[in-house]
């Protein structure tokens, strides 16, 4: 299931933690904008998020099925009578509900979705996320309303109020990079929590499945 897309992004040459570090298992693409000559710049982060958890999917569980492009996603959540028939080529974003209900039509994988309401600490999700990575090891979608750019979060660091997620950002557009140079321009980072918009609430997509063939 390989493409020409960078693989496990978030692998460091130098980590930034050592200890009470819960991240992923199993290999998977990184999925941004304009990667497969799709225009999406401004929109389109949802759908390139969804795909980066696709390809995980592929490398790591026996159900394989083609990553869908933007507008296979769309035609999707119309056949499954979400959206209207005008969201078929639109350029509307799509959040966690819409990549949950993705995942089960494609793979028969339940996701869990969790909600965190403005003014509330992002502290409360920790202990939920590690304990996500530990049992099941999938990537996680985070989006928004006041902050809407989608996430994918392929880890955690625990440490109480100064925990951080590990971020990779679908926003990048360029030709393929090096996973030194993807971290060293923020488009992969820890982003502690203190640094999320209180303002904004935030939807979390946890794909309950584990790695069955992964090779990390």
């Amino acid at each position: 299931m390989s493409t020409h897309l960078t693989l496990n992004v978030h692998i460091e040459e130098s980590p930034v933690f050592t200890k009470n570090c819960y991240l992923i298992n199993g290999d998977y693409e990184y999925y941004h904008y304009l990667c497969d000559g799709f225009d999406d710049r401004g929109w389109g982060c949802g759908y390139r998020t969804l795909q980066t958890i696709c390809s995980w999917m592929n490398h790591n569980i026996e159900k394989k099925c083609a990553v869908p492009s933007v507008p296979e996603i769309q035609t999707i959540l119309v056949d499954l009578e979400d959206k209207p028939r005008s969201f078929l080529n639109s350029k509307q974003w799509i959040g966690s509900f819409e990549v949950c209900l993705v995942i089960d039509r494609l793979y028969d994988i339940p996701c869990k979705i969790i909600h965190v309401n403005k003014k509330e600490s992002l502290e409360s999700i920790v202990e939920v996320l590690k304990d996500h990575f530990i049992r099941f090891g999938s990537p996680v979608m985070m989006g928004g309303d006041v902050d809407c750019s989608s996430k994918g979060i392929m880890g955690i660091h625990v440490n109480g109020a100064k925990s951080s997620l590990l971020i990779v950002d679908p926003h990048y557009v360029g030709k393929e990079q090096t996973n030194n140079f993807l971290q060293n321009k923020g488009w992969v980072k820890w982003q502690p929590l203190k640094d999320f918009l209180s303002s904004s609430f935030y939807n979390l997509c946890l794909p309950q499945t584990r790695a069955e063939c992964a090779n990390v």
